[in-house]
């Protein structure tokens, strides 16, 4: 079995991380060629404190509880839905919601995401 020289090391090295960033661009690139979005902050709120009771785009699992929440989309596609209604919604209670204490800066960052759900 034959050693390999230094060369030979820094040829497999280079090769190596031409492979994995090729497949790193590869990955963060879809088919129509656009990066994917990452998760925004509102996202990450939703999914945290509302999908347990709110579907988006009817993806929630179905509940057999009562009390499920109506879809984020369609929410967002109600006409009288602006981002002043939601905000104030947000910081109403309401006896069918948990008392989550939501600070303003999140409720923007909720608000924006939800108001991004609406479709043309």
């Amino acid at each position: 079995m034959a050693t390999m020289t230094r060369t030979g090391w820094v040829r497999l090295i280079v090769t190596a991380l031409v492979v994995a960033a090729a497949l790193l661009l590869v990955r963060l690139h879809r088919a129509d060629g656009t990066a994917p979005a990452q998760a925004s902050k509102g996202q990450r709120l939703v999914e945290a404190w509302c999908v347990e009771c709110h579907a988006i785009d009817g993806d929630a699992v179905v509940r057999t509880d009562k009390r499920q929440g109506p879809d984020l989309r369609k929410i967002a596609n109600m006409p009288a839905t602006t981002a002043l209604s939601l905000k104030v919604f947000l910081r109403t209670p309401h006896a069918n919601m948990p008392n989550i204490i939501i600070q303003p800066s999140d409720a923007d960052e909720i608000v924006h995401y939800i108001l991004s759900l609406k479709r043309d």
